[in-house]
């Protein structure tokens, strides 16, 4: 089968297109005909071996010293189920699936095995293969985070970063979850930020969201581009700052808890299980989360589609087909 592998760490032309062993579902596994995939911040940040200082050794150890452990990127998925372990009871060959490949990557390939009660399930019956791949990881973070905040209806919440694949969805699923939402993001971005929901949006391009006034029972950064300062002048006093970028606290933020009573909520892993993503698939399927794709690129162009995230300003989600485009 052909997979985009990397042997390197570095920038985006490490990535080579080759042909590699087709793999064999164990017992407990479905093997997915890949149709789309996705090009994420994290799978930038694991080619470049771009990582927090305090991350260093860990991340060596997790991912490689010397060279990648696992050679094929890719953590999101949607696709045909081929063929199915002989343990396999929720799936049979032919059921059309999404799915979080975060734990072993490899959804750069033709085809990916997953364990059947990991993270997949049945794709939304209203969207396209296209579409069911972009939800996986960011909408999980989204949902994840928000529900460890204890979102409550008419609660005020900021986020930071609202028009990327995180902040998009924590737009729309905040406003299901019956909050009072503003979105922060750049100027050519408002009108998209609006039509996901928020109730305001604020251009951090000309304005500054913390000298308004306004204060919020959450304030979510999804981006890890805040000002810790200005979000704890925006922050109630017993509201909940999340930060998705950061996975331990720094001196300041330890501080402010232990003066206040302000909670932190830092980036987590959401659990793999299909749970979150069932939940996700009905949202889309009642109409009440849609997914925002900024760019196509080919399976040949992964090049270019990781030269495009690099630069920082995708918006929503940038999507790898596997030939023509098709229907779920």
């Amino acid at each position: 089968m052909k997979a985009i592998v990397y042997t390197k760490y570095g920038p985006p032309e490490v990535l080579q297109l080759k042909e590699v062993e087709k793999p064999t579902p164990a017992e407990n596994e479905i093997l997915v005909k890949v149709k789309a995939t996705t090009v994420s911040v994290a799978d930038i940040r694991t080619r470049a071996f771009v990582v927090p200082r305090e991350f260093w050794l860990p991340a060596r150890i997790a991912l490689g010293f010397r060279k990648p452990k696992k050679e094929i990127l890719g953590m999101e998925l949607a696709g045909v189920v081929e063929s199915v372990g002989k343990a396999v009871k929720l799936f049979k060959k032919g059921d059309h699936v999404f799915a979080a490949s975060l734990v072993g990557f490899g959804a750069y390939a033709e085809y990916k095995c997953l364990p059947e009660e990991g993270p997949v399930t049945l794709i939304p019956s209203n969207i396209s293969y296209e579409e069911a791949a972009a939800i996986p990881i960011g909408a999980r973070a989204a949902l994840f985070h928000l529900r460890k905040a204890n979102i409550e209806s008419g609660q005020k919440v900021l986020i930071y970063g609202a028009s990327g694949s995180v902040g998009g969805y924590a737009v729309q699923i905040a406003k299901h979850l019956g909050a009072k939402v503003t979105g922060v993001c750049s100027t050519t971005n408002t009108a998209l930020v609006k039509s996901l929901g928020a109730d305001k949006v604020i251009d951090y391009t000309k304005e500054d969201f913390s000298v308004k006034g306004e204060s919020y029972d959450v304030i979510f950064d999804t981006v890890g581009k805040s000002s810790f300062s200005a979000c704890m002048r925006s922050l109630k006093k017993d509201g909940t700052y999340i930060n998705i970028a950061v996975v331990l606290p720094n001196v300041r933020m330890l501080w402010t808890k232990l003066t206040s009573s302000k909670k932190f909520i830092l980036g987590q892993n959401s659990p793999e299980t299909p749970e979150a993503l069932e939940y996700l698939k009905e949202l889309v399927e009642t109409g009440k989360l849609k997914v925002v794709i900024d760019r196509y690129f080919q399976f040949e162009e992964i090049v270019e589609a990781h030269r495009y995230v690099e630069k920082g300003h995708k918006r929503g989600n940038v999507v790898i087909k596997f030939g023509a485009k098709q229907q779920s």
